[in-house]
């Protein structure tokens, strides 16, 4: 079985862009987020820049293999605004993302069709002008040992080409390692049966 251990998302917040549409404007942003506490502090950042706007409109989804997302039409009619948004950030394949589009009303109402068409809009436009980067799905493994192991360990290590992320090495050692996905059956094992060597999974922070 093919494991998919790749995403996609983007790298940094992107540049504001604008779409117009019979005198009311877009605004529409791009971020990459983590949490829902990032995605927070960014809608209260653009509600401060944006104080005078009528609707901030996004959606977001989190997650690198069983992502969840949430789409928000702010005030404006159902399904809107957020799910158009939304399938933006489904269209580019991109996780861990936060689009939010922004809406000063100009004073000529533009119908359902006109308010999906303007959102999507906007969004593609703020994913357009991001970096998007394909990563690997990786599992963090503690492996602990006794001094004497050492060369047995760096010895897997190295034959492997393995990510060390953090290493104690004193009497007695410890160290973090990052592996790709679809391999890290095969790394456990390897550790695993290793005489004097215990190796533990850790969770996804």
């Amino acid at each position: 079985m093919d494991v998919k251990d790749t995403y996609r998302t983007i790298t940094k917040a992107s540049e504001e862009v604008l779409y117009k549409e019979k005198n009311s404007k877009f605004f529409g942003y791009a971020f990459p987020v983590t949490s829902e506490e990032e995605i927070k502090d960014h809608l209260e950042e653009l509600k401060k820049k944006h104080h005078a706007a009528r609707h901030w409109c996004y959606a977001w989804q989190l997650g690198k293999e069983d992502p969840h997302y949430r789409a928000n039409d702010d005030g404006e009619p159902s399904n809107s605004a957020g799910m158009p948004i939304y399938g933006q950030i489904q269209s580019f394949d991109v996780t861990n993302v936060l689009i939010v589009v922004v809406r000063y009303f100009g004073g000529v109402k533009l119908g359902v069709g006109g308010l999906i068409s303007a959102y999507k809009t906007a969004a593609q436009m703020a994913l357009e002008a991001s970096m998007i980067v394909t990563r690997t799905i990786d599992v963090k493994f503690e492996i602990k040992f006794d001094y004497p192991e050492m060369n047995k360990v760096m010895r897997v290590i190295k034959e492997n080409n393995l990510n060390v992320e953090d290493q104690i090495l004193e009497l007695d050692c410890r160290i973090i390692l990052s592996v790709r996905k679809k391999e890290a059956e095969r790394i456990y094992e390897k550790f695993d049966a290793t005489y004097k060597v215990s190796i533990t999974e850790l969770e996804d922070q």
